[in-house]
């Protein structure tokens, strides 16, 4: 199936942090699209995050190059190990530049990518970066925060306006970087007609709820980058903002 996909990727620094750890990918010609969101000490988070979407796209690039993702039926399930694969090699890739320099030592970052073939978006997922899906008016959250406090939600421990506030709400339990593998979600769902996906960090979906992304992306389409990242800063940008989004014309 013949689809069309308008993207739009914008980063900004927030209003308390001294450098941006966030980095992003918009690839149109291999509709390939990556936010990951860097964390240690140092330049650690900032060269964890960058090595992080340039590997997965090298990895995926190679794979298109050899007929992976030619001549299948979608949704394909080794396309699935295949984002996987990609997401541990460049894992393998962040812990191996940290050994070779100590003072990035704990370096990690999330990942959220996403590729769509034909008319099918293949997911792959680790931290508490997230991909949103709007079809028809609705808002769906199509990853799991890998969150301590998302954890303790599943559990029944706390609510989620209590993990909203919790002073531990930033810790995750799941990054790239931090040892050689990770375990990585992975996911498919079809795309259809005037669906739009977006890709954040939590820097932008900590501050603004589910209602208020809906609103925007309905709004401003695409542009949307911009006006959700200054929402965010209007409430104390108190973290990186990250922000693609993708509308899908079928």
């Amino acid at each position: 199936m013949k689809i069309t996909i308008k993207a739009n990727g914008e980063t900004h620094v927030g209003q308390v942090r001294s450098n941006n750890q966030d980095s992003f990918l918009v690839k149109e010609e291999s509709q390939l699209f990556i936010v990951a969101d860097g964390m240690g000490g140092h330049a650690g988070g900032e060269i964890a995050s960058k090595l992080c979407v340039e590997e997965i796209a090298a990895f995926l690039q190679v794979k298109k190059a050899e007929g992976c993702f030619r001549d299948t039926t979608h949704p394909d399930p080794r396309i699935c190990t295949i984002m996987a694969n990609a997401v541990n090699y460049a894992s393998t890739k962040i812990y191996e530049k940290a050994l070779e320099d100590p003072s990035l030592k704990g370096m990690g970052t999330t990942a959220t990518a996403c590729m769509i073939l034909d008319d099918v978006a293949y997911v792959a997922h680790v931290g508490d970066s997230r991909l949103y899906l709007l079809r028809c008016g609705l808002l769906y959250q199509m990853t799991h925060d890998h969150s301590l406090v998302n954890e303790q939600i599943r559990a029944g421990i706390i609510s989620k306006e209590e993990a909203e506030v919790h002073q531990l709400r930033n810790v995750i339990t799941r990054s790239v970087g931090y040892q050689e593998e990770e375990d990585v979600d992975t996911s498919t769902f079809r795309v259809e007609n005037d669906d739009m996906i977006l890709i954040c960090s939590d820097g932008l979906h900590g501050p603004i709820n589910d209602v208020e992304i809906s609103q925007e992306l309905q709004k401003s389409s695409t542009t949307a980058t911009s006006t959700l990242i200054d929402l965010a800063n209007s409430r104390g940008g108190e973290d990186n903002i990250t922000s693609v989004i993708l509308h899908i014309k079928v």
